[in-house]
């Protein structure tokens, strides 16, 4: 079993342009990925640039809140 103080944890980065558009638009879903980090390396969010399948272009996708 690992412990709860692991250096490298599961995080999940959602597209910030999907997430922006409202329920009003008529949106195919929202478009998420999931890696993992060093906690001690890389303490900030990250926001990398990544392919998203709703929109069909590359948008920065942010890490969400646990």
């Amino acid at each position: 079993m690992t412990k709860s103080k692991d250096a490298r944890v599961t995080i999940v980065s959602e597209c910030t342009s999907c997430a922006l558009k409202g329920t009003g638009d008529k949106s195919t879903g929202i478009s998420r990925y999931t890696t993992r980090k060093n906690r001690r390396n890389t303490p900030t969010r990250l926001e990398p640039k990544k392919y998203c399948f709703c929109c069909h272009k590359h948008t920065n996708h942010k890490e969400l809140k646990k």
